[in-house]
């Protein structure tokens, strides 16, 4: 039986994925109604919206932990993250897909 997420968990998984890119990646963790991982991906560099709707609808998820890292090691949200992450929220709650949050891989941590 798989387990839902736990937040220290996801936060150290995501580290451990994205923190040795050079460049900026986004991912996704799509979820199923029980906060179980049903896959992580590493969708496209940059954020768009109707392609993570579109790969959410074609996992069946349920709900999301998006991320990104930023290679400079500012960890900060920039005025762009936060626009998008309402996007996405926005696109994704129009087929009843929550997100859950939006974690920012920082350098190293």
């Amino acid at each position: 039986m798989r387990r839902s997420v736990q937040p220290v968990a996801v936060r150290k998984y995501l580290s451990a994925k994205l923190a040795g890119f050079e460049h900026e990646v986004f991912a996704v963790l799509f979820l199923d109604t029980q906060h179980r991982l049903i896959e992580y991906s590493e969708l496209f560099r940059g954020m768009y919206p109707r392609e993570l709707v579109k790969e959410a609808l074609r996992l069946n998820a349920a709900a999301v932990i998006v991320s990104h890292n930023h290679p400079s090691g500012n960890s900060e949200p920039s005025a762009a993250d936060k626009a998008m992450t309402s996007q996405l929220r926005q696109a994704l709650a129009l087929v009843d897909i929550r997100t859950l949050d939006h974690v920012i891989v920082a350098g190293t941590r």
